[in-house]
């Protein structure tokens, strides 16, 4: 099952990369900070990459592992979402009136 899924992934690296791309190419068109399409690519590769393993793990009957491996997923999207989370907040304070 291991070299049935990683044979799918990496038939599927090409289509991915040409996505990833295209991603690219519209963000600059539309003047989008590449830092939050980069950001957003990695929160991406982050959650196929950990549900990949976590579906691994509950194939070979470790279930605990694969939970582990979705939190140590989530952690990760967390910490590195933090920047935009920022921006966000940042643009919503001024945008609300000073009384």
């Amino acid at each position: 099952m291991l070299f049935a899924g990683t044979g799918i992934f990496l038939f599927l690296v090409d289509q991915v990369h040409k996505i990833i791309l295209m991603i690219e190419n519209l963000a600059g068109s539309a003047n989008v900070n590449t830092l939050y399409v980069k950001t957003i690519l990695k929160i991406i590769g982050i959650a196929y990459i950990a549900e990949f393993t976590a579906q691994i793990s509950k194939d070979a009957g470790l279930g605990s592992m694969a939970a582990k491996v979705e939190l140590a997923g989530k952690i990760l999207i967390l910490a590195i979402a933090v920047p935009i989370m920022t921006a966000l907040v940042e643009t919503i304070i001024n945008i609300m009136p000073v009384n």
